[in-house]
């Protein structure tokens, strides 16, 4: 992929290799306005890469360094996850600017960077996650509107096809990856907001306890 390169002061040494993807909404009121925050000293946070509405990719943090977009979050019992991670900001307004929809031409320039990034650290697809996944009760984004199923088509995320009930849903919960710092409810909440973004009201009835399941075994498979 072609970058355009924008350097960020935010960044540190990593402590672990790179094992995980997170995507994030930028949640601005456009991309500059969020490049520009991302390369303040001032703010403390940044991304690896933002990917513009216009399918522009941004490179801020050089990969082997450790960017500050994960905040305090958890995946599979790993708590500093900007330690292990690559993180993707992708400009949206988020909730806060009435969730706009992704444009296809940006998503597609997301596919095919997460494609790289797979590729280049040997990420598996269920290790491609979403800020609301590893910050559950704390943040929404990407929020309801991302196509997960058209990166799991791709083969860069994973989405259940099949639904089978069975078994205990807050172990499976954890299994895939989910921590329970932030309470149940919000986990569930997080959950949905990924794989059943129609209802996302932290209910655990037996379509959410389906999809739990099928993406606990989809999970266990990769």
């Amino acid at each position: 992929m072609n970058f355009i390169e924008a350097p960020s002061p935010n960044f540190n040494e990593r402590t672990r290799p790179v094992g995980l993807i997170v995507l994030h909404y930028t949640g601005m009121e456009s991309g500059k306005a969020a490049l520009e925050r991302m390369r303040d000293p001032e703010s403390k946070v940044s991304a690896h890469y933002m990917v513009e509405e216009d399918a522009r990719v941004f490179r801020l943090v050089d990969e082997d360094k450790r960017a500050w977009h994960a905040g305090v979050s958890e995946w599979a019992g790993e708590t500093d996850i900007n330690s292990l991670s690559i993180g993707i900001e992708i400009v949206n307004g988020g909730h806060d600017f009435g969730l706009p929809d992704y444009p296809d031409r940006q998503i597609h320039a997301v596919i095919s960077l997460v494609k790289e990034l797979m590729v280049r650290h040997n990420i598996p697809p269920h290790r491609v996650v979403g800020h609301s996944d590893i910050a559950p009760g704390r943040k929404q984004d990407p929020g309801e509107k991302f196509p997960w199923p058209l990166l799991s088509e791709a083969g860069c995320s994973i989405f259940p096809k099949v639904l089978i009930e069975s078994g205990d849903a807050v172990e499976q919960l954890a299994a895939i990856g989910y921590g329970f710092e932030a309470g149940k409810t919000a986990v569930i909440k997080a959950f949905q907001r990924r794989f059943r973004p129609q209802c996302v009201d932290g209910q655990l009835d037996g379509e959410t306890k389906a999809l739990i399941h099928s993406v606990a075994g989809l999970s266990r498979q990769a």
